[in-house]
């Protein structure tokens, strides 16, 4: 993860820019901060760490999602998967799948090139796993409409 850079007016008067654009206070604490996506707020948040990295204070959420949001993202961020992979003897050449749940976010690309060497024989149905357990996360891939045969 890489801080995101936070502008003069949230740094406090005993904190300073570091060269990463990460805050560092007197007390050596980090600020990260987030745009938050948890409602259509878009609130600006801010995590402070100390140095064995564990969470002093959130800031900034207007409501108890961006408080999660902003917990989740900065200890354990997970990305959703949305993509298209090949189908043989289908009406389309392409089915679309995304995964049931988020994964890990370091997962995500890993997860697009295992899915773009997948392919499927058709007919599919909208819900059908396409790729149990994948890489191990206990999230399945399914597809996401119905795939009749040609």
């Amino acid at each position: 993860m890489t801080d995101v850079p936070v502008s003069h007016d949230t740094v406090r008067s005993d904190s300073v820019l570091d060269d990463d654009g990460a805050v560092r206070t007197a007390a050596d604490d980090r600020v990260t901060a987030y745009l938050c996506i948890g409602c259509p707020l878009g609130c600006r948040l801010e995590v402070e760490e100390d140095e064995a990295h564990d969470i002093v204070e959130i800031r900034g959420f207007s409501c108890k999602k961006g408080e999660r949001f902003a917990r989740q993202e900065h200890t354990d961020p997970r990305r959703m998967v949305t993509t298209t992979i090949g189908v043989d003897g289908g009406r389309f050449p392409r089915l679309p799948v995304s995964t049931a749940d988020a994964i890990p976010k370091d997962l995500v690309v890993a997860l697009c090139e295992r899915l773009r060497a997948t392919r499927v024989e058709a007919p599919v149905s909208m819900g059908d796993v396409v790729l149990g357990d994948a890489l191990g996360t206990g999230v399945d891939v399914v597809a996401t409409r119905h795939m009749p045969t040609d």
